[in-house]
């Protein structure tokens, strides 16, 4: 497949939802699967709305789960930057008149409350509120244009929809027909010069050359309207793929009350980005021998578009979970520790945090867990078990045997157990979980012999003592 261009075009008006990475996902795959490019443009034109903090989100999470984009307006520091809408203004005015002096578009005189009050008009009566250039003609006065020049206002631009049938040959729905007159004239400019989102991306995906537009099946309705403008431009026609919805598991559209939605969220709950975009993959696609445990370059080597699925997919926090701990094993060691000390406020070693991480790691669903997990290995525990004669007895023989040991390993510390409980009372079972509450305050945890190994002769032997008094 020659020249294949996509690009992910998300609002900066919130967090990155797990829906918009997952569709910036599927359309980088795709793009690193054909050798094609990746295009980042941020659709800014929501002045409202639209916030630096989210842009710069949205560019942190992208760049954590690693989609970097391949091509921008401009470099800073060796990367580029995104295209913004808000910096093409001039593209759109320039591509509007364009239409109008061609008689594809129009200038509309009437203020945004009467269009409103059309819409209204035209729901009470049982009609679609579909505009023509005859119902919307009236405003165009030779008195209210003049009222706009006197105000400064610029007068909206509508474009003549074409009264026929769209088919839409879409890469995951298949054929879909959009039948003539379902779709009515729409506006392209507003009055206050900002463009509509159907207008700005067809004239930035035409001017970029754009070949595949992937995207959420809840973009399907506008596919007519954007194709309609294709032609007028006598620009080509993307390939559309229409993915679908990500729903919550009780089979509702994902919403926060299903718990995280955002990528911010889930790395701050110590996911690794490489699980997520494993988890985000099957969402919607499927790997064609069924595997479900996926490195990046895994998941690019396979990706094909008719691998994308029609019915909506089911988001399982629970199998996330699970995935994130499979990747949690896989990961390098060394590399888990820099990740791990965003959750851990700990003044120690690497070498040192790294056998701790290597102890627990099976117990890791996610990295925020490991405060809990570990915090024997940095703190004393609080928490002793009951004093007894017996008990003091044998835990004081033990910091005999312990102290004579000279090479410190799991040989000699099992055998330091062995004398120690030689001539006691309190053997066995009784013996390990009890020396357990005195290291940890817990009555489960990793393996005895290992945390008594990590821990460290000195340290051991000093929690016994406070144990023993």
């Amino acid at each position: 497949m020659d020249d294949v261009r996509v690009r992910f075009a998300p609002s900066p008006t919130g967090y990155l939802h797990v829906g918009g990475a997952r569709t910036a996902l599927f359309n980088y795959l795709f793009a690193r699967r054909t050798g094609g490019k990746f295009i980042l443009r941020i659709e800014d034109t929501d002045i409202e709305r639209s916030e630096k903090v989210f842009e710069d989100q949205l560019i942190s999470a992208l760049k954590w789960l690693g989609l970097d984009w391949d091509e921008g307006p401009d470099v800073e520091e060796g990367e580029y930057g995104p295209y913004r809408q808000s910096e093409r203004i001039n593209l759109y005015h320039e591509f509007a008149q364009k239409l109008v002096q061609e008689s594809k578009a129009y200038e509309v005189y009437a203020y945004s409350e009467e269009i409103e009050a059309l819409r209204d008009r035209l729901l009470a009566e049982g009609k679609t509120p579909h505009y023509t250039k005859e119902m919307l003609q009236p405003y165009n006065t030779d008195e209210r244009k003049r009222e706009y020049e006197e105000k400064g206002i610029t007068p909206a631009i509508y474009f003549s929809m074409p009264r026929k049938d769209y088919v839409i040959n879409d890469a995951v729905k298949g054929e879909v027909i959009f039948k003539a007159g379902s779709t009515g004239d729409f506006a392209l400019l507003r009055s206050n010069g900002m463009p509509t989102y159907n207008y700005a991306c067809v004239v930035d995906d035409g001017l970029m050359k754009i070949t595949h537009v992937l995207r959420g099946d809840d973009h399907l309705s506008n596919t007519a309207k954007q194709v309609a403008l294709y032609e007028a431009f006598g620009w080509p026609t993307p390939v559309f793929g229409h993915v679908s919805m990500i729903l919550g598991p009780d089979g509702s559209k994902l919403s926060k009350r299903h718990g995280a939605t955002s990528v911010e969220e889930f790395r701050s709950r110590g996911y690794l980005p490489e699980a997520l975009v494993n988890f985000l993959a099957l969402l919607g696609w499927s790997h064609p021998e069924g595997k479900e445990i996926l490195t990046k370059k895994e998941l690019i080597s396979s990706f094909t578009l008719n691998r994308l699925v029609k019915n909506p997919a089911i988001f399982n926090p629970e199998k996330l979970k699970w995935m994130n701990a499979e990747h949690i094993r896989m990961k390098d060691p060394k590399e888990l520790v820099k990740i791990a000390r965003q959750f851990l406020d700990v003044d120690v070693s690497d070498e040192y945090l790294e056998k701790v991480i290597l102890v627990v790691r099976d117990r890791i669903e996610e990295l925020s867990q490991l405060p809990e997990l570990t915090d024997f290995f940095f703190h004393k525990p609080t928490i002793m078990p009951g004093k007894t004669p017996e008990a003091v007895e044998t835990y004081n023989n033990l910091i005999s045997e312990l102290e004579r040991i000279k090479n410190w390993d799991k040989d000699n510390i099992y055998t330091a157990f062995k004398l120690a409980m030689k001539n006691s009372e309190l053997k066995g079972k009784s013996f390990y979980m009890t020396l357990r509450q005195i290291l940890t305050g817990r009555m489960e945890g990793p393996e005895l012999i290992d945390i008594i190994e990590i821990l460290g002769k000195n340290e051991v032997i000093e929690r016994i003592k406070a144990f023993c008094g």
